[in-house]
Order: structure tokens, then C-alpha cells, then sequence
């Protein structure tokens, strides 16, 4: 991470905050809107028609959103929309043609649908981390890579190094937003102190990534009051994941 020594964020600040949503459940509409309330941004990672009803209707959960919702809520609070397998099958499941079918499509068919170019993606279904751990990594990032997939977020491994990734393939979050930890991680994060030496600022930027499924929320009580945790807070960034990829890239 040493790379990273001197980067800030826009407007000098030393942190970031970034949310990711998965699977075009009803409730990612409350949830972009309140993001959009509190200054905040995320990241709404979709799948293709047929499988988002399958899984609708498996969850007990309503149809999930109409192109027109996805573009008036998400895209119109200035959200961004992701690849996450157009069958939500798992990448590393998956024979190598499978996979770069399962990615080119969901992207080609989002892209057609909201007239806009993608560059993000979540895997599927853990896809990475749960099945397969012999299976050629190396060979799914370039695959990705030569898709124009940018970046991939995995799930898992929840912790509070608040770390920019190593590895934007395999970038993994801060923490699930049901994650009991959520709030005292928030905290700490708030609370690090980040200064200058004699030698110019050396401390690591810092990263807080919240994921999650829209159908998990009871209520939006707990999405209101991480929001309100981060909301006064001046230094840090309210960003998508792509803004901060292209941001750090550029850096």
C-alpha cells in the first residue's frame, strides 16, 4: 500500500465511503434515495430479466425493478449500475467460456438497456471465494480485464483495515450492513486521525465499503443511522466504486 503514501480525494480529503447493493430487489429504490439524501453514493449491481424474477419469486420478494425505476431512483441520484452475471452464476463454478458468456452478456444487455457503457461488476454468488479454490484466478482477471471489466467485488472476509484494494479484481468490502461490528468499525474509521509529518503526508488513504441485498432490511432504520454517522463528516468522499477505481487509477 505504500504506493498509495500521498493520495487524497478529491477536495484534500483523506477517506472515502462507498456502498454496494446486489440483485434489483424493490428496496434498492428507498435505498438510493436515502444515499442520495444524505450526499452519499452506491453502487447497483444487476442481473438479466429471466434471473432476477427466478430469484424474486424464491425470496418471496416483489418483481425487481422496471428499467424506468432502475433509471429515475439509481442512475437519477447518481448511482451507479454494475454487472453481476446476467444467470447470477458463480465465476468460479464456472468453466472459463461459461464465465466470459455469464459477464460479456449481463454487460452487453445492461448496456443496451440504459444506453450507457459498464465498467463495474459484483461477482455472483460469492463467486471467488466459495467454490473451487484451485481454479485459475489469474485466468478470470484477464478475462475480465480483456472484457472491460474494470473492477470486481467479492464478499466475505469483513474487516476494519479500511484498505484500498491490491487487487481490484478481488476487492473486498469493509463490512456487511448486517455485520454487528458495523457501527464500531464506523466509528474507529471516523476517528482516525490522518496529519501531516515534516515530510509531507505519509499516512494511507482510507477506504469504508458497506454491502448488502435490499430484501435484508427489517426497516431502513439502520441505513439512516449509518448514513447520519457519516454524513457531518468533512473529510471523507461519498463516491461510487467506479469513481473511486478511476480516481485512484488516475492517481
Amino acid at each position: 500500500m505504500m504506493r498509495y503514501n500521498f493520495l487524497r480525494f478529491p477536495g484534500g480529503k483523506p477517506k472515502a465511503l462507498t456502498f454496494s447493493y446486489d440483485d434489483s430487489f424493490r428496496q434498492d429504490i428507498e435505498i438510493a434515495e436515502i444515499l442520495a439524501q444524505y450526499g452519499m453514493k452506491g453502487t447497483f449491481n444487476l442481473n438479466g430479466d429471466e434471473i432476477s424474477e427466478q430469484m424474486k419469486i424464491t425470496l418471496n420478494q416483489e418483481p425487481p425493478l422496471t428499467t424506468d425505476e432502475v433509471k429515475k431512483h439509481v442512475l437519477g441520484n447518481g448511482h451507479e449500475i454494475a454487472v453481476h452475471g446476467l444467470y447470477h452464476r458463480a465465476t468460479g463454478a464456472l468453466r472459463p467460456i461459461e464465465a466470459i458468456r455469464e459477464v460479456l452478456d449481463c454487460r452487453l444487455f445492461l448496456e443496451e438497456r440504459y444506453g450507457m457503457i459498464i465498467r463495474g461488476m459484483a461477482y455472483p454468488d460469492s463467486g471467488i471465494i466459495r467454490f473451487n479454490p484451485s481454479y485459475n484466478y489469474e485466468g478470470v482477471k484477464r478475462n475480465l480485464s480483456d472484457l472491460g471489466i474494470a473492477y470486481s467485488r467479492t464478499i466475505l472476509q469483513d474487516n476494519n483495515s479500511f484498505t484500498l484494494p491490491d487487487d481490484w479484481y478481488c476487492w473486498k468490502p469493509t463490512s456487511h450492513h448486517s455485520n454487528p461490528k458495523l457501527f464500531e468499525w464506523a466509528d474507529e474509521f471516523i476517528n482516525i486521525g490522518i496529519k501531516p509529518t515534516m515530510i509531507g503526508c505519509r499516512s494511507h488513504p482510507r477506504l469504508f465499503y458497506i454491502w448488502g441485498h435490499g430484501h435484508e432490511f427489517r426497516s431502513m432504520d439502520k441505513l439512516h443511522k449509518i448514513c447520519q454517522k457519516f454524513a457531518d463528516c468533512d473529510d471523507i468522499w461519498f463516491a461510487t466504486n467506479i469513481e473511486i477505481y478511476d480516481y485512484v487509477k488516475a492517481y
